[in-house]
Order: C-alpha cells, then structure tokens, then sequence
C-alpha cells in the first residue's frame, strides 16, 4: 500500500479525535470530508462526488461505505479494512446503506456527530441522511472535530509541507523563466505546473490563478488565455502540493515595465507581509495577523483596494480548493501553536488605476514565531 505515514502515526491521530469524540459525548463520528478520510486512514479519492461516509464508532472501529469503483482504492491507498459497497442504481438511497452500517456497529439510537461543513455532503445526500436517520439516532454537527486535529503538524507532516514548498518555488522559478512580452499564458502556467509534476508533485486541488492584463485583478481562476502585452502585468497565485500537502505562494510580474503605482503596491506588500510574520506568534490569535495586514495597507492609504482575509492554513486538501480552516480575517479567536502552517497572502486591486499587486508565501508557526518555507525572494520582478 502506498502510505504516506506510518501507521503509528495513524494510531495517534485516532487516538486523539477518540479522545475529542469522548470529550464532546459523540458515540461515533460520520466523516464526510475525504480531507479527514485522508488523514486518518490515508485513503485517497475524488470518489467524495458521490455519496460517501466513513464512520468511527467509540470502539476505535473504521467502516468505509462508498461505491465499487473505489473499494479497490480504498484497499490500495488505506489501512482500511472493513469496506461496504452501496449500489448504482435507479432510484438509490445509500443513506438506508448507511443506517444498515451503523445498525451492525451497534450505533442506532446513539449520539452521532456528523460533518455537515463537507464537499462530500450535498443539500440532497444531507436531506437523505435526515431521512434515512431523523429517528434513528441523535445527529450532532461536528464538522471542525477532525479539522482541529489537522491543524498541527506532525514531523512527518512538516517534512511533506517543505517538499511542497520546494516545489511550489520550483514553480516560480520556471514562471520567471517563461514570462516575457508576447508570452502566452498557457505556455506559463504549463511550465509552472511541469515542475511540480516533474518534482513527484500532484496536482492542485484548486485550479491554479493566472491572469494579466486587466484580469491580474482577479483572485479567481477564469477561463480563456491570452498573450502578454508589449508592457502587461502578470497575477499568479499557485501552489506545490506533494502528496496533498500544499504550500502556496502568490506573485506579480510587471511585463516590460514596472510603473511607479505598482512599485508603491509592491512596497505596502512587502511591508505587510513583514507585520503579519511578525503577529504571527503561538499563544496569540491568529486575527491578530489580519489586523497588522489592515494597519499596513490603511495606513498607506490603500483600504479600498485589498482585502477583508490575508491568508488560511495549508495542509492535505481536496478538490475544489486548496484553502484550508481557519483564516486570517479580524477577530479571529483561534490561537496560533507551533506547526501549524499557513499562506499569507497581501492582495491590493486598484481598479481606478487598473493596477494589481500581490506577494504571498508559506510559513509554518515555530516556538516563538514563524520560519518562511520559501526560497524565493519578494522583490518585485520585471521580466
């Protein structure tokens, strides 16, 4: 099986949401979120899209219900070995599957939690599971249960976020090595993600960001390319992910030139990036790192053109997005510890201008701050 992780470690992250399902009376917990399904198991899917749930009684006991196709993934990827199948087929309720799963666990009539804030859990396959369990048992949302154990790494865990921190300045490297006037898009991006790939990378689980010209004011990915004008501006907002980890980075290239207004973003990027590592520090709220990004930009007269959010956690994700819980956004109480990691982005849109600016990177929390886990310099490049 190719695990990622040894499966002492698999036994203390069990060991640890047991003890967090004990704390909040759960008899068991139904995990929706192939993120948690990874970390506990190391099963690795995108068979999340169809109605799935992998379930953890008191007893420390894991069953996996999902479809055929990913039975033999399941056993290929994960120490999982009690795997049901429920079958396609007109008119399908999985939901009743799921209520014969915890009939034989011995989990009928008791207190579930049950991860409600999931991709994997669509308004249709919820309404089936109330359905299917609005008598049977006491369900109780516990969407952040797993997701709070996520947030602090591992050693092992620590060692694949640097991989993908590498591989994530792999990919700058080749994006400042294709951009020049005249280059298309698609040409870029293409060399980006080749060096991940090349790196024994994967995929990201959210489209890469690229855009130029008017569209480098976007943070979203669209679709459509184009080539780069004689004097353009190039947004990038990309990630390494190794073995799912990820670690992003984001990035503006001025084309041809750098004018003086994107010399004066970039100067507020780097100056608030400098004050959200500074605030990021263990024991401290982690809204405190928002509220050092806002002194900066306000202060320089920039408010209307960034953001209300400067970053979130980075760790083993899932397609649609590479984001992961919590942010950085005011008042944040959640409380930096170290190994934790996180993206700090600084992202200013000047609309009237029609100017974009954007610097961001990795860090990871330590005992008494934040290490940068890239390489890579922030000055402004001007290709």
């Amino acid at each position: 099986m190719p695990l990622h992780f040894s499966t002492t470690e698999f036994t203390s992250r069990k060991s640890k949401l047991l003890t967090a399902m004990a704390a909040a009376e759960l008899d068991g917990l139904l995990m929706f979120k192939q993120e948690s399904m990874f970390y506990l198991t190391g099963y690795d899917s995108f068979g999340f899209v169809f109605f799935q749930c992998l379930v953890l009684g008191a007893d420390g006991r894991f069953t996996l219900l999902t479809r055929a196709p990913d039975l033999r993934q399941a056993q290929h990827t994960s120490i999982l070995d009690d795997i049901r199948i429920w079958v396609d087929r007109a008119g399908a309720t999985p939901a009743e599957d799921l209520k014969d799963v915890l009939r034989s666990r011995g989990l009928l009539g008791k207190r579930l939690g049950i991860e409600l804030e999931a991709y994997g859990l669509t308004g249709r396959s919820l309404r089936m599971v109330d359905a299917a369990l609005a008598d049977a048992c006491t369900l109780e949302d516990a969407s952040s249960l797993v997701d709070r154990l996520r947030l602090v790494k591992s050693p092992a865990e620590l060692a694949i976020v640097r991989r993908a921190a590498v591989l994530a300045d792999d990919s700058w490297d080749a994006a400042i090595a294709t951009t020049k006037p005249g280059a298309f898009e698609g040409d870029i991006q293409a060399a980006m993600q080749s060096a991940v790939l090349r790196g024994d990378g994967d995929p990201p689980a959210n489209d890469p960001i690229i855009g130029s010209g008017r569209g480098a004011l976007l943070c979203r990915y669209f679709t459509g390319r184009r080539r780069l004008d004689p004097e353009d501006q190039l947004m990038l907002e990309f990630a390494g992910s190794y073995r799912h980890y990820h670690a992003a980075m984001m990035r503006t290239i001025c084309v041809g030139r750098a004018t003086d207004r994107h010399r004066t973003l970039h100067r507020a990027c780097v100056e608030a990036l400098g004050a959200c590592q500074d605030a990021l520090r263990p024991g401290r709220p982690i809204g405190e790192v928002f509220d050092a990004h806002a002194r900066v930009m306000d202060k320089a007269g920039l408010k209307q053109h960034r953001l209300n959010a400067c970053g979130y956690s980075m760790g083993a994700t899932f397609a649609p997005v590479w984001m992961d819980w919590p942010m950085f956004f005011h008042g944040n109480p959640v409380l930096a510890e170290p190994d934790m990691t996180f993206f700090l982005h600084m992202i200013l849109m000047d609309s009237d201008s029609g100017t974009a600016m954007a610097l961001g990177h990795s860090v990871a929390v330590t005992g008494s701050g934040c290490q940068v886990l890239s390489r890579s310099s922030t000055d402004l490049v001007v290709a």
